[in-house]
């Protein structure tokens, strides 16, 4: 390089063409140094501190090099003079020498004084040549005092001063600024550093989300990420100016098993991060769903064990980011704990504490053991005191953890299978109004996985799916959260069948230990439900419970996806699909249990899963239920629904003559009253009263207590229509989420549709108007949904690498008259359209179509019969359409990932 460097130099003429002549030898020597450096990484994938470290030569190499050309070639001066003598500084992560390949270069020029015309060229001329060289750089020009008083007012700046590293330059002055730094500026200011830190901590985690296991995590700023370690490095060099986290190990700030989870942890972390750097070639931070396979893949994971190489590796990064959050908390509560201002007083008098059980001690408002050396004597203490915390309130003292945490293999057989565990697990999730606090608390430190060993496999386990938002712990204890919820009356109006079925009186027992095991069959090759019921056939005995609930439990979680699955997945308003459903769950009791845990399954998933579309179909499902089985089977009929129908559509239209009634009442065949509410079918009596074969009438209308618009449309029936008007509401934007159609006896189709926008929302108003405008285009031929779908039918970036098969399957058995079509696949745009022009190029003929949305996953359920009114009976006319309905799917995703 230097030869390279010396010939460029000597054949240029001018600044420009000197620093263009540079810029070309180090962008060379960039490329190729970065080609070699990505090379060794690809060959040891883990290896990132030594990359990390190769990364910050480099980096050296460059701007050093950069200094020197400007200082001496660009603008020389044999005999600067001491304000011409400036020092240059690495700052941050750069001056930590902790370099990812596309990190910031922050740079400090430091001067004596106030910086002089000549250091300013020099300057100005190293930026260009980094620029030039694609680099991102962060520059500031201060003098000694400068950097003080800014340090003073920001703490921003003085983390960054903190991380100083000498470059380039007069080095006395550096040191001059690092003796100031010491003595003045971070003396006596530790407690005032530390809680900005924190705070700052706090607010970076409630904007990333505030959850350790987000399945989208920020490597470099989410919570058990490399800023939480960063954080700890900042301040335990404030504290007790150490240039690595190994000297925190003497100074007895960590225990050596300590440190060396936190060095895996970090090396682990920094890996992700280079990794994610070179695939995108950008500075990504957040892992998203279409790195985190190709990122798997680089680092050395494979598929085995029933579960794709992505999910270990993000089973494997959740657990380290767990780890740095019980380093990092360790040594926060530690300094809390040293540095905490006492309590005062009058208002430790007023507050109200519950007196301690022999055993526990409260230091510095923590619990704690009280003899720490005895303590576990009797290993049920690794119990007990989280249920003392959760019954006092408090939060355990770093010191507690930190004993548990070193004594998890005291929790062997002999106390799993101790009656007295068992009973005190109990009580914390049956008797002290809290449980999801010390689930958590006892899943971050390992005692839960450690006292119920079947669910540490499920522990930081992510399903590489846009549905799940949490891993399946997180997710088991957000469930248990929300049954706490409503028992303590918080979700009345949200939740009001749930929590009239607990303020009545349920077995809360047998509910909480459903939920807790409901999922703990994931991961395994077998079905899941099937293989959790085995476990749960096992546990449930173990926690106290009869046989008679232990056979309870272990039914619901066998069952657990039945009502989710019947409410979304089928027609429920066919009295076949309720009768099924009543003869699955046998009595009231398993219906009342199946119904809590079903809404806690679905309120656990995330943020927005919940919403009142499922809301209506799984109450509708529970009054049909339980009216089946407190009146019998029988009571549901057609005959006994079409009065009735019938009865509540001429109080609706009291207005309406005889004779418009008995037209309106006769017109329609029996499936239409039984599928449809009443304020549906007085919006098609009006469409339909005098309507012409050559019309199309549309009655669109917001149905905020379903968070869905309701679009009704009333037309002279020909096959296809139905697939017409879903490929013009696909045009638009809308989501389908439930959609009827019947034919009535003069030959008009009667199709409803509800309708979402991308939100999970009800469609717009404002944007109503267009989306009439675009079905009577596409109904007069002005506009070929299949054509025009083309460009909007894609499929995003990052949900491409999802593996979603396609199933697709007949059932003859769940409806009286209709063959039930069900097709689970990749969602995209224009699937209901190809799928329902598929069917209708078949001469199927589609009565109702269900669909369930699950991220990015779909399931469509069609209920069709063919074009003589019958069901698909034949095994080779199935296995046809399947076949031409593959095609569809197949054509559509190969259009879509284009």
């Amino acid at each position: 390089m230097e030869r390279r460097l010396l010939d460029a130099l000597q054949g240029s003429r001018g600044t420009r063409e000197t620093r263009a002549a540079v810029v070309a030898v180090l962008s060379e020597v960039l490329a190729r140094g970065n080609a070699a450096l990505e090379a060794a990484l690809r060959a040891r994938p883990l290896e990132a501190r030594a990359y990390v470290a190769a990364q910050t030569w480099l980096t050296d190499l460059v701007v050093t090099t950069a200094l020197r050309v400007a200082q001496n070639h660009l603008h020389p001066n044999p005999n600067p003079s001491e304000a011409e003598r400036i020092a240059v500084l690495a700052v941050g992560g750069y001056g930590r020498a902790e370099m990812a390949p596309h990190s910031d270069v922050d740079l400090l020029f430091l001067g004596s004084w106030k910086i002089t015309g000549r250091v300013e060229n020099v300057i100005e001329s190293t930026l260009y040549i980094l620029w030039d060289l694609k680099l991102k750089v962060g520059h500031s020009s201060r003098t000694v005092a400068d950097c003080l008083r800014l340090g003073k007012e920001d703490y921003t700046i003085r983390t960054a001063l903190l991380e100083h590293r000498f470059l380039f330059g007069n080095k006395p002055l550096a040191d001059n600024l690092h003796d100031e730094l010491w003595s003045g500026l971070f003396a006596r200011t530790e407690r005032d550093f530390i809680e900005a830190k924190l705070a700052e901590r706090a607010e970076r985690h409630q904007k990333q989300g505030g959850q350790r296991y987000v399945l989208e995590p920020n490597v470099k700023e989410g919570k058990g990420g490399l800023r939480d370690l960063q954080t700890l490095y900042w301040i335990a060099k404030y504290l007790h100016r150490v240039e690595q986290a190994a000297e925190l190990v003497e100074l007895g700030v960590f225990r050596p098993e300590e440190y060396s989870a936190f060095h895996d942890a970090e090396t682990f972390l920094w890996a992700t991060r280079c990794h994610m750097h070179h695939i995108t070639r950008r500075p990504v931070e957040q892992l998203t769903f279409d790195l985190q396979p190709e990122v798997a893949e680089r680092m050395g994971f494979t598929d085995h064990s029933g579960r794709r190489a992505v999910e270990h590796f993000m089973q494997a990064y959740f657990r380290h980011a767990t780890r740095v959050g019980e380093v990092t908390r360790i040594f926060l509560t530690g300094l809390e704990a040293r540095l905490v201002k006492r309590e005062p007083l009058l208002r430790g008098l007023f507050r109200r504490r519950r007196k301690l059980r022999d055993g526990f001690a409260i230091e510095n408002n923590r619990i704690t053991f009280a003899e720490p050396d005895t303590a576990l004597d009797d290993p049920i203490a690794l119990l007990r005191i989280f249920d003392e915390a959760l019954r006092t309130g408090h939060l355990l003292h770093p010191d507690a953890m930190r004993l548990i945490t070193a004594n998890l293999h005291r929790i062997d057989a002999r106390l799993r299978a101790s009656r007295r565990a068992n009973m005190l697990f109990m009580n914390m999730l049956l008797k002290r109004g809290n449980p999801e606090r010390a689930l958590r608390r006892m899943n971050e430190v390992g005692v839960l996985g450690a006292f119920i060993p079947e669910f540490e496999r499920i522990v930081a386990m992510m399903q590489f799916n846009v549905y799940h938002h949490y891993t399946v712990d997180e997710h088991t204890i957000q469930c248990i959260s929300t049954l706490a919820q409503i028992e303590r009356g918080e979700l009345i109006e949200e939740l009001p069948i749930a929590s009239r079925i607990l303020e009545e009186g349920v077995n809360r027992r047998v509910l909480y230990v459903a939920l807790l095991l409901h999922d703990i069959g994931k991961g395994l090759p077998e079905d899941h439900s099937i293989i959790g019921a085995q476990i749960a056939r096992r546990l449930a005995p173990r926690f106290g419970l009869t046989p008679e609930d232990a056979e309870t439990v272990e039914w619901l979680v066998r069952h657990h996806l039945l009502m989710s699955d019947t409410a979304q997945k089928r027609d429920i308003s066919d009295p076949r699909t309720v009768r099924d459903f009543a003869r699955a769950v046998k009595s009231r009791r398993r219906l009342d249990l199946l119904t809590v845990l079903t809404v806690c399954d679905i309120r656990g998933v995330g943020p927005g899963t919940w919403n009142n579309w499922k809301a209506m179909l799984l109450r509708q499902l529970y009054r049909d239920t339980a009216d089946a089985l407190e009146n019998g089977l029988e009571a549901l009929n057609l005959e006994k629904r079409e009065g009735a129908a019938k009865r509540a559509l001429r109080e609706a239209l009291a207005d309406w003559s005889r004779a418009d009634l008995r037209t309106e009442t006769a017109r329609h065949y029996g499936p239409y009253w039984q599928g449809l509410p009443t304020e549906t079918q007085v919006v098609f009596a009006h469409l339909l009263r005098g309507i012409c074969t050559c019309e199309i009438r549309i009655d669109l209308h917001p149905d905020p207590a379903r968070d869905a618009t309701r679009a009704c449309f009333a037309l002279s029936d020909h096959p296809g229509a139905f697939a017409r008007l879903a490929g013009a509401l696909a045009l638009v934007g809308a989501n389908i989420v439930d959609a009827r159609t019947y034919t009535s006896k003069d030959g008009f189709a009667t199709a409803v549709f509800w309708i979402q926008d991308g939100e999970g929302h009800p469609y717009e108003e404002a944007r109503l108007p267009r989306l009439r405008k675009m079905i009577e285009r596409t109904f007069a031929g002005e506009v070929v949904a299949q054509k025009a779908l083309e460009d909007r039918d894609k499929i995003r970036k990052r949900e491409r690498r999802f593996n979603i098969p396609t199933n697709i399957s007949f059932d003859n058995e769940g409806s009286e008259i209709y063959t039930i079509i069900e097709v689970d696949t990749r969602d995209r745009p224009g699937l209901l359209h190809d799928l329902t022009r598929t069917l209708a190029e078949n001469n199927i003929y589609i009565a109702s179509a269900v669909i369930a949305t699950y991220g990015a996953q779909v399931v469509d359920t069609f209920y069709v019969k063919d074009m003589f009114g019958l069901k698909l009976h034949t095994k080779s006319r199935q296995e046809a359409l399947e076949r031409k309905l593959r095609a569809a799917i197949r054509a559509g995703a190969e259009r879509a990932q284009a």
